[in-house]
């Protein structure tokens, strides 16, 4: 279902996908009728909800968390190749273009986590944001929840890992300061390209390259252990930058690094091969069977351990050059994890020892 003849400049998808939870859909079969028809208003909407609930135990055991949490349902970035474009569907929309204008703003976050830390129950471990959708697109410009979330995990001594592709990151540097002096917090920024015109079709409302590195060089001043996020490499693409990706975040002071190999699954197969091919009309088809080349024929792969690594020759490639440029570049030199001993509710004693 194609929303406009010309291309959407600022959003990453094209395109709505259906819903394969929704028995019925909407569709526009004549381009000429004058009816009202609400896929023209490619705005971002922000609807405002009191959830039940705020942190997830993650099932997956090739993520490196145990339990998540996202003040935001969608994401504004619109990056065409995100995972969690797919979870947009529970909550009734397209992975598509409404995963990126539709965005579901949580409240009630920190206080539903406060509610949650203050369980007898929960025995403290570290807690991801950013699992599912950038807890610093757009919205936390105007709605201050990430904020809010780091502000309970201070208070309780929560340890929390954060992801993001945005400098807003740098608006809470006195807050992430304050809990890296307690061993609290650590910060991956993911890059993907320094390639200007290749961020702005794939990654479209996100922060520039430059800026990216700017985050991890004034957040790893302030004493915030600060790391890279390569992900995904996608073969004919982007995979050929990963040394100068690794380089340039090791010399802005980035300790440690990660990457994951491009994997198409639900819906995203659907986007992707609609954006490839309308972005990239002369090596469209080389890409695509490189992905399928690393996926055993296909472009997803679900297996544990396999899924966001690939196999095969390219796959291969790209995690041998990971490995060789980590040890080249000093990243992941280090064993280290975040304190969870000093945690403590408001009001209880101080811990024994």
């Amino acid at each position: 279902m194609h929303i406009n003849s010309e291309y959407l400049k600022g959003r990453g998808a094209q395109i709505n996908t259906r819903n394969k939870f929704l028995r019925d859909e909407v569709n526009r079969d004549h381009i000429e009728g004058i009816d009202d028809w609400s896929e023209t208003n490619i705005a971002t909407q922000y609807i405002e909800q009191e959830s039940k609930s705020i942190v997830n135990k993650v099932d997956s055991p090739d993520v490196g968390m145990m339990y998540s949490m996202n003040p935001y349902a969608g994401c504004e970035h619109g990056c065409i190749y995100c995972y969690a474009r797919n979870v947009h569907e529970y909550w009734g929309y397209s992975a598509g273009l409404d995963f990126e204008r539709k965005i579901i703003v949580k409240k009630n976050a920190p206080k539903l986590l406060r509610k949650f830390l203050m369980n007898p129950n929960w025995e403290c471990v570290p807690i991801g944001m950013s699992g599912n959708t950038d807890c610093y697109q757009p919205a936390e410009k105007i709605y201050r929840l990430t904020r809010g979330l780091l502000e309970v995990c201070n208070e309780f001594n929560q340890p929390v890992g954060m992801i993001t592709k945005n400098a807003g990151m740098l608006r809470d540097k006195d807050l992430l300061q304050e809990m890296a002096k307690k061993n609290l917090v650590s910060i991956l920024v993911s890059i993907t390209s320094f390639n200007e015109d290749l961020r702005q079709k794939m990654e479209p409302r996100t922060t520039t390259a430059s800026q990216r590195l700017r985050t991890i060089r004034e957040l790893s001043q302030a004493g915030v252990r600060s790391g890279v996020m390569l992900g995904p490499m996608i073969p004919g693409l982007n995979e050929h930058e990963m040394q100068r990706i690794m380089k340039e975040a090791s010399d802005n002071g980035a300790t440690f690094s990660a990457y994951t190999f491009i994997r198409l699954n639900g819906a995203i197969k659907l986007l992707f091969h609609d954006w490839l091919y309308k972005n990239f009309p002369d090596r469209a088809d080389k890409v695509w069977h490189l992905i399928e080349g690393a996926h055993d024929g296909k472009v997803n792969d679900s297996r544990w351990g396999v899924r966001m690594r690939g196999e095969g020759s390219i796959a291969e490639l790209v995690n041998q050059q990971y490995k060789k440029y980590s040890e080249l570049y000093g990243l992941n030199a280090e064993r280290w994890e975040l304190d969870c001993s000093q945690f403590q509710r408001p009001g209880e004693q101080g811990k024994l020892f």
